[in-house]
């Protein structure tokens, strides 16, 4: 299964770091993958949720792509990460759910059914079960850290 800090965070929000570098590369340091947030504007690309806040560039992206899902903010965002061809990318407003390049059903907050093919999206806010998501692709979780099982 696989386990996606949503923007960053492990063990909880913290709204000051989300979609930094910085926090970002300690989550996948942590041995999480990491689901971010993209925009590309003028030909720039940004990190943040509700606006563009942090400037990155395309290299680290690449660099850093086998840990990230993009989540494209923007269409231009959307487009350019398809080109990548190796990039997990997905595009959606408040949909049921969302196709991701790499053919996964990035479902929104408390919407079912799960299937195998699912990531179920922040299991914290939504009246799931464990079972629910037990056999999913995989969570993502402002609190990834609690789904983690030791080898």
């Amino acid at each position: 299964m696989r386990l996606i800090s949503r923007r960053g965070n492990t063990f909880g929000k913290q709204l000051e770091n989300e979609n930094t570098t910085g926090y970002i590369q300690h989550a996948y340091s942590l041995g999480f993958d990491v689901e971010v947030d993209f925009r590309l504007i003028n030909g720039e690309w940004w990190l943040g949720h509700d606006k563009p806040e942090y400037k990155v560039d395309e290299r680290w992206i690449l660099e850093n792509k086998k840990y990230l899902w993009c989540h494209a903010k923007n269409i231009d965002a959307m487009y350019r990460l398809i080109t990548f061809g190796t990039v997990e990318a997905f595009y959606h407003q408040t949909d049921d759910v969302t196709l991701t390049t790499g053919k996964y059903l990035w479902t929104y907050p408390g919407k079912r059914p799960l299937t195998n093919i699912s990531i179920a999206v922040m299991p914290e806010t939504a009246d799931w079960n464990m079972k629910e998501f037990s056999e999913c692709a995989g969570i993502c979780s402002d609190y990834i850290a609690g789904f983690k099982v030791e080898e």
